[in-house]
């Protein structure tokens, strides 16, 4: 990551605090590169607080990243969630599975963790909308806008045979 990093805290003060003591931070900025991912409009709110093993910090974070439509191919603005809890912990023994230690200069980096769970919620096929039509497979028209006429095969015409068999059949059940 270059550039100006909004998800740096500082929060050696918090270690230095009694258990118990919590401290919010806003997260909220226009916009953030995370090494491959763009973050737009992005809010949210990490929460650090002071724990006998470390610092425990939960975080909350909306985000919007440009996406293309799987079906469709129009580019649009996929809207994301980031809603985790780790633990930086002071020593090994109060080490977690994450295996974050807190950093001796008291600066957490957040930006690798949130880039992590924002791309967690990225979607296999993202889609414009859900009712979207997506391409033609004959024309390729974008089906949302332009009704081409054209229809899909609606079977495949290796199963004709096994088509014919089963509407021959009598109905079954009871």
């Amino acid at each position: 990551m270059t550039g100006f990093n909004p998800f740096r805290l500082n929060v050696g003060f918090i270690a230095a605090e009694e258990v118990g003591y919590q401290r919010d931070f806003d997260l909220s900025t226009p916009a953030v590169r995370l090494d491959d991912l763009d973050a737009q409009d992005v809010n949210g709110m990490a929460t650090v607080s002071r724990t006998p093993q470390g610092l425990l910090v939960h975080v909350h974070l909306e985000a919007e990243t440009p996406q293309v439509c799987s079906r469709c191919l129009t580019p649009f603005s996929q809207h994301l969630v980031a809603d985790f809890e780790e633990l930086y912990a002071f020593n090994d023994k109060a080490m977690t599975e994450s295996g974050l230690r807190y950093p001796y200069t008291g600066i957490l980096d957040l930006a690798p963790l949130i880039r992590e769970y924002l791309i967690l919620d990225i979607p296999i096929s993202p889609v414009c909308r859900a009712d979207c039509k997506g391409l033609c497979p004959v024309c390729g028209a974008d089906r949302n806008h332009v009704n081409c006429g054209h229809h899909a095969a609606a079977t495949d015409p290796r199963w004709d045979a096994l088509r014919a068999l089963l509407s021959d059949s009598p109905p079954t059940g009871g």
